[in-house]
């Protein structure tokens, strides 16, 4: 019978996500030579060629990707074994590494930990703040257990490492500088304010969903100030520098411009929190989720 050596398979799973053998061994903590030694052992074991030369740089095998389709069952199982001896162990305590964008941590991620210190003490939350697109790669390089994103940014569904569960329908309200002419229009639209200069990253996924809200309104924004946090943002629209559109979860807490509710358009973007496939089963961890859950529906 073939030999499958876990600790092995993890580093194959790792190259396949880091593209190169000096990511893999700086996301592992190992030196590129030790990566090589390791995944050239595996080769052997297994009978089949894993990598194949590029240039200066490796890639794997068709040989390789059948196996690694096959190692996400594997490590989905090892997921579920760990959590249920974690419940046996510990019963409801345990830790949980939660790697959230910004704005999740007020909203969703401070509600679900006070509610869980009354209900549930044992548990113990450790937060990390990540871009959207970064906690996916912390959660599968096992820094993180929990993962709060954005559906812009997440992988598909389809992706055999992850269980996602989408959290919330967070609505995308527009910020107005307080002497807009149309900070009391009665029936304001996205279209209403394409000639106007707007505010918003140059890049990542807050800049694509401006731009997606906006194009599927009949317009493309002009982009008049570049800004990633919405402190500088806000701040800016309040001082009369342009119109910016803006999540509920940051909106509620806005007072120097005029925040607007779309209600013909509802513009929205979707928080997803995602896990390692199996680990869901774990105490601690379904514990966490539902407690996110909670704080989500208990959103305006």
């Amino acid at each position: 019978m073939t030999e499958w050596d876990i600790k092995k398979l993890r580093i194959l799973r790792t190259l396949a996500e880091r593209d190169t053998v000096t990511a893999t061994a700086e996301a592992l903590h190992m030196t590129p030579s030790a990566v090589s030694q390791q995944l050239t052992n595996l080769s052997r074991q297994l009978g089949v060629p894993l990598l194949e030369a590029q240039g200066r740089r490796v890639r794997l095998t068709d040989a390789a990707h059948l196996v690694l389709r096959h190692t996400e069952a594997v490590f989905a199982q090892l997921e579920r074994a760990d959590a249920e001896l974690a419940g046996y162990l510990a019963g409801d305590a345990g830790e949980v590494r939660i790697g959230a964008f910004s704005t999740a941590v007020p909203a969703l991620v401070v509600p679900a930990v006070a509610a869980l210190r009354r209900t549930r003490p044992g548990v113990e939350i450790r937060v990390r703040e990540a871009e959207a697109a970064e906690s996916y790669a912390l959660l599968s390089a096992g820094a993180v257990d929990l993962a709060l994103s954005l559906a812009a940014h997440a992988p598909t569904a389809r992706d055999g490492r992850f269980t996602r569960l989408t959290l919330l329908e967070d609505p995308l309200d527009v910020a107005l500088p307080p002497d807009h002419p149309l900070a009391d229009a009665a029936d304001l639209r996205l279209a209403d304010l394409s000639g106007d200069p707007w505010i918003y990253g140059g890049s990542g996924p807050w800049s694509e969903i401006t731009r997606t809200a906006c194009e599927a309104a009949g317009f493309v924004p002009e982009q008049a100030h570049s800004a990633s946090g919405w402190t500088a943002i806000l701040a800016m629209v309040g001082a009369g520098m342009g119109v910016a559109l803006v999540p509920r979860m940051v909106s509620g807490r806005a007072s120097g411009p005029v925040v607007r509710v779309l209600a013909r358009e509802r513009p929205a973007r979707h928080v997803i929190a995602a896990v390692r496939r199996g680990s869901e089963s774990a105490p601690a961890v379904a514990h966490v989720l539902d407690a996110l859950r909670r704080a989500a529906a208990g959103r305006p």
